[in-house]
């Protein structure tokens, strides 16, 4: 169904979203989707980062424990 949709009907919409809601609701609502976009980003990179230290974390310690070395 939304495959169909071209570029005179993404207009269209456009143009109905502005009319319904006023330039400043719709450019308001779009600088929030922005920060959301960018925290959701800054969190999946926070995560990838956590993982990447715990890994590196687990491979420094291969030196024996002192029991090991008596």
């Amino acid at each position: 169904m939304l495959n169909n949709i071209g570029l005179p009907g993404l207009l269209l919409i456009a143009v109905v979203v502005l009319v319904l809601f006023g330039k400043g609701k719709v450019s308001s609502l779009m600088g929030e989707v922005g920060k959301g976009i960018t925290a959701f980003k800054k969190g999946v990179n926070d995560g990838q980062k956590e993982i990447e230290d715990a890994k590196v974390d687990v491979a420094k310690d291969v030196t024996p424990a002192e029991k090991d070395k008596a």
